[in-house]
């Protein structure tokens, strides 16, 4: 089986760029590629592997838990069961954190709470580098999958198991956090709900139970000149906003939107 032939027998199951990113990950070969090496033979080890892997997508598991592999900000991250896969507007809130960082510090200390997979702390870190960078998380398993990513690119990045602030005892420049978002009853598709961990996916009835969390003890954690950093769920603006001026006084507020036009990001700071 040439990988031509391997991408017509994905394509027959699974779409064209899940049969892609398969072959990329078992050739070595990036995606775009792939198109020079059309006529490469798999071995017979690679191709039984392959069509394996293709059985595995059709059956809805994500090609990131196959593939062990995701891209997050220009990195190659390990990610299993035990963590979200790490999703595009997870990158823009990156993005602008680091604009909004380099306005005010010049080694800013960093908290990335419920730091799943340590994609937004190991991101932060490559484009900081003068950053003190923290990462915690209350998932044992997700904090193994994290320190898998940082020990990877050799980052000196602490972590701390905790259950938000409860074993957090620093104050930071700034802490950012993707928490558990959605509504506990909630319609998601299947393939997520079906495969990503709950624990990382749901944030109560109104979605809102993490911020609110957050939002009530981040004070003690703050420095005097501080950034608050959060994805939110597109329907949740006015309500995180309402929790930030509830808990914390003088500040101002900055809401972001995505790519696709939606109230995807918060941002907090001191006035």
């Amino acid at each position: 089986m040439t990988i031509e032939d391997a991408i017509i027998y994905g394509k027959k199951y699974i779409s064209s760029v899940d049969a892609k990113m398969i072959i990329s990950m078992l050739t070595s070969y990036d995606s775009l590629d792939l198109i020079n090496h059309l006529h490469d033979e798999l071995s017979p080890e690679t191709e039984e592997m392959y069509r394996n892997l293709v059985g595995a997508r059709r059956n809805n598991k994500p090609v990131q838990y196959i593939t062990h592999s995701t891209n997050f900000y220009g990195l190659e991250l390990y990610v299993d069961e035990s963590v979200l896969i790490p999703r595009f507007e997870t990158e823009e809130l990156v993005e602008n954190t680091i604009k909004l960082l380099n306005i005010k510090y010049d080694s800013p200390k960093i908290l990335d709470l419920c730091c799943g997979s340590g994609a937004i702390a190991i991101a932060l870190k490559n484009k900081l580098e003068n950053a003190t960078v923290t990462m915690s998380d209350i998932s044992h398993d997700a904090l193994v999958v994290a320190k898998a990513n940082r020990d990877k690119y050799n980052y000196d990045i602490e972590t701390i198991e905790s259950d938000l602030f409860e074993n957090i005892t620093d104050k930071y420049d700034c802490i950012i956090s993707n928490p558990p978002y959605i509504r506990d009853d909630e319609e998601i598709d299947d393939m997520v709900k079906d495969n990503e961990p709950h624990l990382a996916l749901y944030g109560g009835v109104k979605g809102l139970d993490y911020y609110e969390r957050i939002l009530k003890d981040i004070k003690d954690h703050l420095n005097p000149i501080f950034l608050i950093a959060f994805e939110i769920g597109a329907d949740q603006k006015d309500q995180v906003i309402e929790l930030a001026n509830k808990y914390l006084d003088n500040i101002e507020i900055i809401d972001k939107k995505d790519m696709q036009d939606r109230d995807r990001m918060i941002f907090i700071m001191n006035k």
